[in-house]
């Protein structure tokens, strides 16, 4: 199995203030990894960590075999890391077709390929970005990161705050793209959902990595221990 992501032991600070204390994780290629972890437990700023967006002060991250310390966040996302943030931040002044092909690369995701996985963007194609439901929104955030042909693809909080009909059509495509070999990491709280589609999953506790395993190994002491209220 070849490893795509590699992170070893980050401590990432905002100020004076450290948030991480040494995460690991990682994710081979064509794997789907469930980041997982209690609100506030560092899920975000290990994504923001890998995308340089909150560059880690100790420890490694490779991308496909290189280390990417002291690249900008940009030159991040240019080696194939397509991030859908938290809040998914859409262009509101934008149409949607515009919001696609604002940062698209070549390769085999294209504007009808968006198109066919989300049908709801081919619908809204002309309106504005602001104008969008939440849950359109979050699927044009998607499809504008798929649009960059990333080889690994960040979902931090996939389906927070949407409405059953559109969780489910983005679990939907979430499967379709794992089918496909893309390579993912995923953040989201409905384990009923998530742990289908995850090949494995780390766990974040207070800043650090708790555990690693397949969904299988995840047991109901774990989930109380780590994931409980």
């Amino acid at each position: 199995m070849t490893m795509l992501l590699e992170v070893s032991g980050i401590e990432t600070f905002y100020g004076a203030s450290q948030a991480l204390f040494g995460v690991d994780l990682s994710v081979a290629e064509g794997e789907v990894v469930a980041l997982m972890g209690r609100n506030g437990m560092g899920k975000t700023t290990t994504i923001r960590s890998i995308c340089r967006l909150n560059p880690p002060r100790k420890g490694r991250i490779a991308f496909a075999g290189r280390d990417i310390a002291g690249l900008r966040a940009f030159r991040v996302a240019r080696l194939g890391i397509g991030l859908v943030p938290e809040g998914r931040r859409c262009f509101p002044n934008l149409t949607v077709r515009e919001n696609l092909v604002a940062a698209a690369r070549t390769g085999q995701w294209t504007l009808s390929r968006i198109e066919a996985l989300f049908p709801r963007l081919a619908e809204r194609r002309d309106q504005f970005a602001s104008t969008l439901s939440g849950g359109e929104q979050q699927m044009l955030a998607i499809g504008r990161a798929l649009m960059t042909n990333p080889r690994l693809l960040i979902l931090d909080e996939a389906t927070e705050g949407l409405a059953p009909v559109i969780r489910r059509d983005i679990w939907t495509s979430i499967r379709t793209l794992k089918a496909e070999g893309q390579s993912i990491l995923v953040v989201d709280k409905t384990m009923a959902e998530l742990l289908p589609v995850a090949d494995r999953c780390t766990i974040i506790e207070k800043g650090r990595t708790a555990w690693t395993g397949i969904p299988a190994e995840l047991t109901d002491a774990i989930r109380d221990r780590l994931l409980g209220v």
